[in-house]
């Protein structure tokens, strides 16, 4: 998987927008929306004020400045070495670690927030309770652990990841299984919801998909526990 997204490095976001150029809509509305999800999580279930997180598989960092005022201490670790080069560079306040695929270079009980965002179905199905148990591993007690991911009952999702170079191999998992992982490292009060539903970043248009997040329509989910 590293020597795949090492050849990303300098076109990742021109490759993501062209699995999705048949919607309309642009690569940064689907940023955005990831990190309002993230904010109204943090105010909703950490309740800390700029909680230290820790983003697992973070690529280049592409969606690291819609999160600055949102959270405090911000590390990334990938298994991309290029990928984090990139990612040192395009956001130098950030701490990024290459990763071994295995234990995160980070001791136990580190940050408040731990995510995997779009990450889990590149992983091997009989891999991916190890890469949960460690984000739990660094969670602190009270900690939010969050995997966002595609929705596979999704259409539209099925297509764009169809469409996408670097996903012909993903295995998607549905927020079910995302809450089953969650469960068995140990987290507690687990949940899901699911958004992108409407293709607006409006108030009105946010509020619908608030209202609907239960429901498995929308092109992308979170599913999140205590630690």
């Amino acid at each position: 998987m590293a020597e795949l997204f090492d050849n990303y490095r300098d076109n990742y976001r021109d490759v993501v927008q062209s699995s999705i150029d048949f919607s309309g809509l642009s690569h940064s509305f689907f940023m955005r929306a990831k990190a309002d999800l993230l904010r109204e999580l943090i105010a909703g279930r950490l309740g800390a004020e700029k909680p230290a997180m820790l983003d697992v598989g973070c690529g280049v960092g592409s969606l690291h400045p819609m999160l600055r005022g949102i959270v405090g201490r911000l590390s990334g670790i990938d298994v991309s070495l290029e990928s984090i080069l990139q990612a040192r560079a395009d956001n130098p306040d950030g701490d990024y670690r290459a990763f071994d695929g295995n234990s995160f270079p980070f001791d136990d009980a580190s940050f408040d927030l731990v995510t995997a965002i779009c990450v889990l179905h590149h992983v091997a199905p009989t891999a991916r309770g190890r890469l949960v148990n460690e984000m739990r591993r660094v969670a602190r007690p009270g900690g939010l652990v969050c995997i966002i991911e595609h929705n596979p009952f999704n259409p539209l999702t099925r297509l764009a990841v169809a469409r996408c170079e670097f996903d012909r191999d993903a295995i998607l998992l549905g927020a079910g299984n995302a809450r089953r992982l969650l469960a068995g490292s140990g987290l507690r009060e687990t949940g899901a919801s699911h958004f992108l539903l409407l293709p607006w970043a409006t108030k009105p248009a946010r509020r619908i998909e608030g209202a609907l997040s239960k429901i498995p329509l929308g092109a992308q989910y979170a599913a999140f526990g205590t630690a």
